[in-house]
């Protein structure tokens, strides 16, 4: 599976003084579905973390801001993996409000040891995931 929705919806705390999605917050909506499309993966990050010692981060990340989301708006963010290598995923982003475009992001994630150092991506996740972009 290298395509992936999430749902989420917009709360008070996600706007600002005119009522529109602050701009950061963006980026936790991406992350969250990010996360949700990992999981449904079956790739477990604690046990990565804890396991294997590695953990992913973000490399890079190019956003557009093209409409605003409002408080009590329905999003879904839909991921779209567009790349992968042995140490690093290259994902699409895009934040909808039903069919409307609202936000959109190209993320580089890599993945590193704990102390930081690069690292190969896990093996299971490699063989998941590279043959779908190839």
């Amino acid at each position: 599976m290298t395509d992936h929705r999430f749902t989420c919806r917009v709360y008070y705390e996600d706007t600002d003084l005119a009522g529109i999605v602050y701009y950061a917050n963006y980026l936790r909506f991406i992350e969250r579905a990010r996360s949700e499309w990992v999981r449904d993966l079956g790739l477990d990050q604690r046990r990565m973390k804890e396991e294997d010692h590695l953990v992913f981060a973000v490399r890079r990340l190019e956003a557009d801001y093209l409409r605003p989301a409002r408080f009590d708006d329905e999003l879904t963010v839909e991921t779209r993996l567009m790349g992968a290598t042995a140490a690093r995923l290259v994902l699409d982003q895009t934040v909808l409000r039903a069919e409307e475009r609202l936000f959109t992001a190209q993320v580089t994630l890599v993945c590193l040891t704990e102390a930081g150092a690069p690292a190969r991506l896990p093996a299971a996740l490699r063989a998941q995931l590279v043959p779908a972009v190839h």
